[in-house]
């Protein structure tokens, strides 16, 4: 039981709470053997909020979440929300210096992890000062047993209003350190009723989600809005291709989100010539760029599925921007649509002024779903929230019926001999060679050029360097023509399927 609630709050957990008292019977989620009706999982999120809020923690706490995919991680989010509480989700694939960075960063004073990472929690127990380490499943005292627990309290007396935290949201870092985009529940709960809205979820949905949960694209534009409209959400742990394959094809499943790496990974496996999607009608792709040509295919081989592009950021929740199925037409499969409900987007120059239709600009936004800013970092706020609308770093065209196009993100043009080129464009190019599996276009120093456009590929045939070069010369201004191709096994990404640039960057600068 939740009291002390103010009457007009619209909070995270009270996405839930409503669900629950609509469907308290139906199914909310299902996780390996376990199954919750939503009336189960509401009870299990205010047992586990009772349980942090008595280990003496206080409204605005960071509470910092270190694990996999589970119905455990799920239920400490909303518990967290519940209580008051600020949760902070970590990329379980940091260790060492990134880890300790944002534990200290956030202040976090307990950290919620799995018993299986548990050793590169200790690695670093001396360096931050997290008061208590406690599991979220796997052993008898975690989130998820108090969950499960008949006996175990379940009263919360914390008044949490609409404008409190309830998440410190970090950027993936892919330029830069990460920054921890400050999120409140009403700028959550925009962004879910725009999730809603745009994507067409309802209560007959059948959604498995299988990217990591402390992504917001999977937590924040899938899971929590499905949970929002009373859907029966199927979750994995990660996305291996080959049991996603037969979970598509036999588990009842009509509606799916990958990045664009886990849908490569689809196409390009042995099974996906004879498993039968025909019953998913919904497939989202977001969080990078798809490369044309696996769009193409998948359209191509499953022509009853609606396909829909979900662009945006970290700091706005993260959807802005939705192509929808009868908006993929040739001319326009490049873009990532048009603003959703609660977000208005223009483009503009260097000197904040709108650029006109067809032009290159930056994309700047206002919406009640922004973050408030980012955590302990006033001047990097100051600087995003120029003259009322945040600044996302993202250049885009736009055409006469409003659709914006992304080129590149501001730090990935590329400068060669003073002419800009966008990585994207030469990415396109390449991935149309029969032999390129995956590319990833970077600037690397040059005395000559100042920038030299360098190209890293992933091969499925053999191919030589100078071939690629000419194909892409076939196809390509020279400015724009790769001076270098690199040959790799793999491109390196973050667990949302983000391509680190920067990585790249380091690597073949040294």
């Amino acid at each position: 039981m939740t009291v002390g609630l103010p009457a007009q709050a619209s909070t995270v957990d009270g996405v839930l709470r409503r669900s629950a008292a609509r469907f308290p019977d139906r199914t909310a989620l299902r996780f390996a053997d376990r199954s919750w009706t939503y009336a189960e999982l509401d009870i299990g999120v205010s047992r586990v909020a009772a349980w942090l809020l008595g280990l003496g923690l206080a409204k605005g706490d960071r509470v910092a979440a270190y694990g996999r995919n589970s119905d455990a991680y799920v239920l400490a989010f909303l518990a967290c929300a519940r209580a008051g509480l600020v949760h902070v989700p970590i990329n379980n694939s940091l260790t060492g210096d990134e880890l300790s960075y944002l534990l200290a960063q956030s202040g976090s004073t307990v950290l919620l992890a799995d018993p299986s990472l548990a050793g590169e929690v200790e690695r670093i127990r001396s360096r931050v000062r997290v008061r208590d380490v406690l599991a979220l499943r796997s052993a008898p005292e975690s989130a998820l047993e108090v969950a499960r627990d008949p006996g175990a309290p379940g009263s919360v007396n914390v008044a949490v209003g609409d404008a409190d935290l309830v998440q410190l949201l970090y950027t993936s870092g892919t330029t830069s350190r990460p920054k921890g985009a400050m999120m409140s529940h009403r700028a959550l709960v925009h962004e879910y009723l725009s999730c809603v809205q745009a994507l067409d979820l309802s209560a007959a949905d059948r959604p498995l989600h299988a990217l990591p949960l402390y992504h917001s694209g999977q937590m924040h534009v899938f899971l929590m809005p499905s949970l929002m409209v009373g859907a029966v959400n199927e979750l994995v742990e990660e996305p291996e291709p080959g049991d996603l394959l037969r979970r598509l094809a036999s588990a009842g499943i009509t509606s799916f989100f990958a990045a664009p790496s886990v849908w490569m990974a689809l196409v390009n496996h042995p099974d996906f010539a004879t498993r039968d999607l025909s019953g998913l009608l919904k497939a989202y792709y977001g969080a990078a760029v798809m490369p044309l040509p696996i769009l193409r295919r998948l359209r191509e081989r499953y022509r009853g599925i609606g396909f829909y592009n979900c662009f945006g950021q970290s700091e706005i929740g993260p959807l802005a921007t939705v192509l929808r199925p009868e908006e993929h037409v040739e001319g326009r499969m490049e873009s990532c649509g048009r603003p959703v409900l609660f977000v208005e987007a223009r483009l503009v120059g260097e000197d904040g002024a709108d650029v006109p239709v067809g032009r290159t600009g930056e994309i700047v936004y206002r919406s009640p779903q922004l973050c408030d800013g980012y955590w302990g970092s006033p001047a990097e706020t100051e600087q995003a929230f120029a003259d009322g609308w945040f600044r996302s770093g993202d250049l885009a065209r736009c055409d006469d019926a409003g659709y914006f196009t992304i080129v590149d993100r501001l730090k990935d043009v590329i400068n060669t001999g003073g002419v800009l080129v966008a990585s994207r464009e030469v990415e396109d190019v390449l991935y149309r060679h029969g032999a390129v599996a995956e590319a990833a276009v970077i600037a690397v120093p040059d005395e000559r050029w100042g920038e030299a456009v360098t190209a890293v590929v992933v091969l499925r045939e053999a191919a030589e360097e100078q071939e690629l070069i000419d194909f892409a010369r076939q196809h390509l201004a020279g400015f724009k023509v790769p001076k270098r191709v690199h040959v790799t096994d793999a491109l390196p990404r973050n667990g949302s399927g983000k391509l680190l640039k920067r990585s790249l960057r380091d690597l073949y600068t040294s």
